[in-house]
């Protein structure tokens, strides 16, 4: 296609014909979505030519890849970042001017995919941006979701769950490629190695462009949709039904037998699909099996992908002809893992019946790695009781993350922190037999959506102040820090903050009905609601705090207003979580609404947090909530978009805190709470009381009061309390007063503009490291090993 974005003319006149082709409509009679559609079809068709000359490239020149294997890619908008990426931006928005049309309004119509859900998703979104940037030959591998986790509504102040049927308007930027469909097999059972009567599911992959940052490289995402298999001989109700269900949606309900078996059935597809499909098209090439190692690494993204371990294993032997030893040779030099986690929830173990029913032949390979396995161990002379935790099968279940371990040439952590408390704590057995394995590679976030795309004045204010080449080189921002005492500087950045929290203030005061004051200090959390990374730690300060203005005149006439919002989904059946949401609302209820106290005190709770509303969030805080407890968090990344943006952490030393304050200083940020290794010690003596801190603080008692008094039912919210009282496993009770203290300490800096805003200039100066073009590059020059694509 001729590139008719070459000038302001020739894309008018391609756009004319784009929207006159799909809806018959002239540009002045066009609605906001077809305005969007004709943009994103236009778009897309543009990016086909470099899309085959990066294949062409990668082909010709037998470039090794990386496959990036991920349960979930939480994309946000692709108009907004295409735009960006492909270099078209000025083009366009010059065009849309002359016709008076808003760009930002035309992207906004727009729906987020729903094909992810937290940070997971959204770091594998942005290594997909910052891999092809760098010109590296990163593909993404998933499903291909029809509906995203779900719509949260709160109805008398709970979260219900209403789904995300993304896919009801056409997504303009995937492409259905039928004739690399996959047959899948699951059930039946085996006789000789050989599967016999599986029931057969088709595999259908749609390729989604990524586009790299001014470069003329264009890889893909593959996502893999579950059709009805003309393999399989009866396609009754219960088949379809089946079928249907695979890839309906991100994360089904697992409390069940049926719900393991489809997350388990979902997690086979796109891991066999993926493999499969690589194998296809290696020996296409004319390459030999054998020679995988050469051509690619598979990187497994969290456990969700750990069956292309056994399923690799599976078609070198069974479909190759190879025997175990070799093949095991070639999948110990082809996959890679990121361990994302240390909570031993999140650490996916299966029920062996489960598993063995829905994927017979798998299982029998697993038992054949796991026989070896023991082997090893005791050839390594590891003592009897560590055996059994370390082998790949349980009592009961199958662990994925062993087999992730034993069957990859790399493990990474996603902090430093996370990676020590890998091989020191968690996985220490498995550290001690492979430490020539373990690896760390810091989380990072992509500046281009983060900084460039969100925040248009801070970016004016970097390019006056630094010139532009920050823009594709993310640390020379450290310039800045000459500016942190000049006055001029100071003030510029803070009008670039209240312009963000005008923005964000009209956004929630259209959806909730409440106004923040502008003036007022904005204390922002914004992540999955779990219990670990402590909300509410959070709302219990709030209420203490809302008790204090209400009761001493002096702390009142000495309190800086401050706004407290929290953006979070809870997974559908985890009541702790939900009951969390709850509380939090109803509090924000009296607080909103007491007039003695609401010019001083607000609190939000924004509904249905996603990547949409978090570009409005980030940008417009002050102070950056990260208080998971000391040791939990692997890594976190909204802690890293806060401080790009000119937020001040407030947090405890744990995940990529630990790094925000080695870069920006401790100084700079408040931190406060018990230490990792503090946290690991009162669960190594197990003498915690947290009855004993209760008892002793009034404070708590009078919080604890108060939230009895929320609802009619007194008992309401009691097994909150409960829980805090007896277990309080997440050491609530026990950084609640230094907590306190922090925030206290928070909202006093502030009173010093000039100190804060030198802080906040230190901390936007210091944020260079927390690219995930660095991150890509250490993966790469440790772990890929990959060239780069020259076009």
């Amino acid at each position: 296609m001729d590139n008719v974005f070459l000038n302001k003319d020739i894309f008018k006149g391609a756009y004319i014909l784009m929207l006159k082709n799909l809806f018959n409509k002239k540009v002045e009679s066009a609605t906001t979505y077809e305005k969007y559609a004709a943009l994103a079809s236009l778009l897309n068709k543009q990016l086909d030519d470099n899309y085959e000359k990066t294949t062409k490239y990668v082909e010709e020149n037998n470039l090794k890849k990386t496959i990036y294997f991920s349960m979930e890619f939480l994309m946000g908008r692709l108009i907004t970042s295409n735009l960006m990426n492909s270099g078209y931006i000025d083009v366009v928005k010059e065009a849309f001017d002359d016709w008076g049309i808003d760009l930002n309004e035309v992207e906004q119509a727009e729906t987020d995919a729903g094909l992810g859900n937290g940070g997971l998703g959204r770091l594998a979104a942005c290594f997909l941006d910052s891999a092809a940037s760098l010109s590296l030959p990163l593909y993404g591998n998933s499903l291909r979701y029809k509906k995203g986790f779900f719509v949260q509504r709160f109805e008398n102040d709970q979260q219900k769950e209403y789904p995300d049927p993304w896919l009801e308007k056409p997504f303009y930027w995937e492409e259905r490629k039928e004739d690399e469909a996959i047959q899948i097999p699951y059930f039946g059972y085996v006789k000789d190695t050989k599967l016999i009567d599986p029931v057969w599911i088709k595999a259908v992959p749609y390729d989604v462009k990524v586009v790299g940052a001014n470069n003329g490289i264009v890889t893909t995402l593959r996502l893999w949709s579950a059709e009805k298999s003309q393999w399989h001989k009866y396609h009754d109700d219960e088949y379809l039904k089946m079928v249907d269900k695979i890839t309906e949606s991100l994360y089904p309900d697992d409390s069940t037998e049926a719900g393991k078996t489809l997350r388990l059935q979902q997690q086979y597809l796109f891991s066999a699909a993926g493999i499969k499909n690589v194998i296809l098209n290696h020996k296409k090439l004319g390459r030999d099996v054998r020679d995988l190692p050469k051509y690619y690494v598979f990187q497994v993204n969290d456990t969700h992908p750990t069956l292309i371990i056994p399923e690799l294993m599976r078609i070198l032997m069974d479909e190759e002809n190879l025997g175990y030893d070799e093949s095991w040779d070639i999948v110990t030099k082809t996959v890679a893992y990121t361990n994302h986690t240390i909570l031993s929830e999140a650490l996916e173990k299966w029920n062996i019946k489960i598993f063995r029913n829905l994927l017979p032949r798998t299982f029998e390979i697993i038992q054949e790695m796991n026989r070896r396995f023991k082997i090893v161990l005791e050839e390594a002379k590891v003592p009897a009781e560590k055996v059994y935790t370390m082998q790949l099968i349980g009592a009961n279940n199958v662990r994925m993350a062993n087999i992730c371990i034993y069957g990859s040439f790399s493990v990474n952590g996603v902090a430093a922190l996370h990676t020590d408390i890998l091989k020191n704590i968690e996985l220490n057995d498995f550290y001690n037999l492979y430490p020539e394995k373990f690896n760390n590679k810091t989380n990072g976030i992509t500046h281009r959506r983060w900084l460039l795309h969100i925040n248009h004045e801070l970016t004016d204010i970097l390019n006056n102040l630094l010139g532009t080449k920050w823009q594709t080189d993310l640390p020379q921002i450290k310039g800045l820090e000459k500016y942190k005492d000049d006055k001029k500087v100071q003030n510029q950045i803070k009008e670039m903050k209240l312009a963000k929290k005008r923005a964000l203030i009209k956004k929630i005061k259209a959806d909730t009905g409440v106004t923040l004051n502008e003036n007022a200090i904005f204390d922002i959390q914004i992540k999955r609601l779990h219990e670990y990374k402590r909300q509410l730690l959070n709302i219990l300060n709030v209420i203490h705090t809302y008790l204090r203005l209400k009761s001493d005149n002096e702390f009142k006439k000495n309190f800086y207003p401050q706004n407290f919002i929290f953006g979070a989904k809870a997974a559908p059946s985890y009541v702790m979580a939900k009951g969390i949401i709850e509380l939090i609302n109803k509090v924000s209820h009296v607080i909103n609404n007491d007039v003695e106290t609401n010019d001083l005190l607000k609190v939000v709770f924004v509904e249905n947090y996603n990547v949409t509303y978090a570009e409005f969030l980030f940008p417009a805080a002050d102070l950056s909530e990260q208080i998971s407890t000391a040791s939990k968090e692997a890594s976190g990344t909204g802690n890293m978009k806060f401080m790009l943006n000119g937020a001040i952490t407030i947090g405890t030393m744990d995940g990529a805190n630990v790094e925000i304050v080695q870069e920006a200083g401790k100084e700079n940020n408040i931190i406060f709470g018990l230490s990792a290794e503090e946290v690991n010690n009162i669960y190594k003596n197990n003498g915690y009381v947290p009855r004993k801190i209760y008892d002793q603080d009034q404070r708590l008692q009078r919080v604890f009061e108060f939230i009895r008094k929320l609802t009619p039912n007194p008992t309401h919210f009691d097994f909150i309390l409960q829980n805090l009282l007896t277990s309080d496993y997440f050491l609530v009770l026990k950084d609640f007063d230094s907590y306190v203290s922090a925030q206290e300490k928070a909202n006093y800096l502030y009173k010093n503009q000039d100190l804060w805003w030198k802080m906040v200039i230190m901390n936007i100066a210091n944020a260079g490291f927390f690219t995930s073009d660095r991150t890509i590059s250490e993966y790469n020059q440790d772990i890929w090993k990959l060239d780069t694509i020259k076009i």
